[in-house]
């Protein structure tokens, strides 16, 4: 059974994310096998797929070295890659059933889009403790998903050190506790926003790249930019990560590419 490594929202080797995804099952393995694995893999996520009677839909699940999620917007991505790029190269699109709902990937210029529920985020109020654990007042505090702290500037956002063990704790108004966007308003002409995200809440300090946090950036920042269409560049220290979203309707189409760094082959079966 082959496993490929793959770099999600990168355009080249050891860029954007890395994510695990293993070759379909005809059947699940059990969940304590699955989640074994990718604590073996030890990468932020590991996807596994399995077949349906369509050849190009799959049931997609995620596992991230202490836990299955409900949603990874790079593992889609790179699934969506292992299968039109390593497995069945004549395809130009797949959709997955998941925990999120029917989510699409597609072959689009240069690389692939994928297709996520938007999340729009609301205006809250400070978050008690959120700014001691980051090291910097935030100037507005959002909540979707996660947290979203909006700090001053770039430079902000590049040097933030947070405490990873007070984060974890913090839940605000968001639907699931220690896991916190910070962004603002890029310093570049190469991206319209920078951001990273921290995710101490489920065994993730820093995630190099995103998806499933720019569900929640792409109408924030659609609305503040009147348009719909926003360039991201997540400033992960050492790695870094490009998006480009666009928001329709209540959908957010995500683009970037992937680049194949491991094949291998695992030596056990479920």
């Amino acid at each position: 059974m082959r496993q490929w490594t793959i770099d999600a929202f990168a355009d080249r080797p050891f860029m954007g994310n890395p994510a695990c995804v293993v070759e379909p099952f005809e059947v699940w393995p059990a969940d304590g096998w699955m989640q074994a694995l990718a604590m073996e893999n030890n990468q932020s996520e590991t996807a596994f797929l399995r077949r349906t009677a369509d050849p190009s839909r799959f049931d997609l699940r995620w596992f991230t070295p202490a836990m299955e999620v409900d949603l990874c917007g790079h593992a889609t991505l790179a699934s969506g890659a292992a299968l039109m790029a390593e497995i069945y190269p004549d395809l130009g699109a797949v959709s997955f059933d998941t925990r999120s709902g029917v989510l699409g990937v597609r072959k689009a210029a240069g690389g692939f889009e994928i297709d996520l529920p938007a999340d729009p985020p609301r205006r809250t109020g400070p978050v008690e403790g959120l700014a001691e654990a980051l090291g910097v007042e935030p100037v507005e505090v959002w909540a979707g998903r996660y947290l979203v702290a909006l700090l001053p500037d770039a430079a902000a956002v590049r040097t933030c050190t947070p405490d990873f063990k007070a984060l974890g704790r913090l839940q605000g108004e968001a639907g699931e506790g220690g896991q916190i966007i910070i962004a603002a308003r890029s310093d570049h002409d190469d991206a319209d926003v920078v951001d990273r995200f921290f995710g101490p809440g489920c065994g993730i300090d820093e995630d190099p790249a995103t998806g499933s946090a720019h569900c929640i950036l792409a109408p924030l920042y659609a609305d503040r930019l009147g348009r719909p269409v926003v360039q991201f560049r997540q400033v992960f220290p050492g790695r870094g990560a490009r998006f480009e979203t666009e928001v329709a309707g209540d959908r957010v189409l995500i683009r970037g590419q992937a680049v194949t760094v491991v094949e291998s082959r695992l030596r056990l079966r479920p």
